[in-house]
């Protein structure tokens, strides 16, 4: 089976990784931070950065065809799970405002540090684009 790779013009260049591949109606999105467009994390707390990050995944979805609703599974690695869960109602809402109330299958994993060091999330995820 051929794949597509898949990166936004509108998220930073990758180098040496893909922002996700198609492959047949599966999306496999790679790992995103909250990286801007200049490739800086944006400043603020957890809340603000699982907004650009999952925005990030959500942007690449969106590029390969996919919506949303179309994620199977979730990873959520984050380098201070309390802060996280401390947040959690407003990281909730803003999951409903950007993805709905369906949620895919996740996962929450505590990690000692990320690619970059502001970062305190990395998200990424698969999804399954139905035939439309």
């Amino acid at each position: 089976m051929s794949h597509q790779t898949i990166n936004p013009e509108s998220l930073p260049k990758p180098s040496g990784f893909a922002h996700g591949i198609l492959a047949g109606n599966t999306v496999f999105l790679g790992g995103q931070t909250a990286l801007d467009k200049n490739m800086k994390i944006v400043p603020g707390g957890i809340v603000e950065q699982f907004t650009q990050a999952f925005s990030n995944v959500i942007t690449t979805l969106r590029e390969a065809g996919g919506q949303p609703q179309d994620l199977v599974n979730v990873t959520i690695y984050l380098t201070d799970v309390d802060d996280y869960m401390a947040n959690g109602r407003e990281i909730g809402r803003i999951w409903r405002e950007m993805a709905g109330s369906q949620y895919p299958a996740m996962a929450g994993i505590g990690v000692t540090r990320l690619w970059q060091k502001e970062a305190l999330i990395e998200i990424q995820g698969i999804a399954v684009i139905p035939e439309r």
